[in-house]
């Protein structure tokens, strides 16, 4: 039991450190900002960064809904982050969190129905988390108030004048950034699943050594 305690404090404070590197990949505020312009590059950062850490904390523990816990622990702690800036004065709309654990318990459920099949969990679980997690955060955005209008009314003090949130062109370059984040987070969600594994390995090696 001190060995699977171990396991899960570990997980907490390495989600809680791994959100911190998921809002550097396609940070929140530049989602807000920039949420219907750059939406695809953000699904792939996002659904990458999600998978590479729960496929690796799911393994490393070998408890089907180990990806959950650790996307929960993500979503709760942006929320800290989102109650930071509404304690600053602006708006509750004004960060919009990501959605992580829809994806996430996808994997967990890959993983437990082909009986901790870390090939399957890597394969099938990978490219349900890109396929997934684009749609997820569309219906997140539509359900919220307009985040582009947020952004100009509401300017981050800290934001460089080259990330100034700019009018939406998502029709002059691909007609819909869903299913564009979703095929590209899919393919790219696979390898980036398998290296998440592999980290698993070596890790596993070295506490061995």
């Amino acid at each position: 039991w001190l060995r699977r305690t171990t396991h899960y404090l570990f997980i907490v404070v390495v989600a809680v450190n791994s959100t911190l590197l998921t809002i550097n990949a396609g940070d929140y505020i530049f989602y807000t900002d920039w949420a219907w312009t750059s939406f695809v590059v953000f699904s792939i950062s996002q659904s990458t960064m999600l998978v590479v850490g729960a496929i690796y904390y799911m393994l490393f523990t070998g408890v089907p809904g180990t990806a959950t816990y650790y996307a929960t622990i993500m979503t709760i702690y942006t929320w800290v982050a989102k109650g930071a800036w509404f304690a600053l004065g602006y708006p509750y709309d004004f960060i919009v969190v990501p959605v992580w654990i829809p994806s996430a318990m996808l994997l967990d459920l890959t993983y437990w129905a082909t009986r901790r099949n870390k090939h399957a969990a890597i394969i099938i679980g990978g490219t349900l988390v890109g396929l997934s997690f684009p749609l997820f955060n569309m219906i997140n955005l539509l359900l919220v108030r307009d985040p582009l209008e947020v952004a100009f009314k509401y300017p981050r003090p800290t934001l460089p004048a080259y990330m100034t949130p700019i009018e939406p062109q998502v029709g002059k370059f691909y007609n819909s950034p869903v299913a564009l984040g979703s095929g590209a987070g899919a393919v790219l969600s696979v390898p980036i699943a398998a290296l998440g594994a592999k980290l698993n390995t070596w890790t596993y090696r070295w506490m061995a050594a």
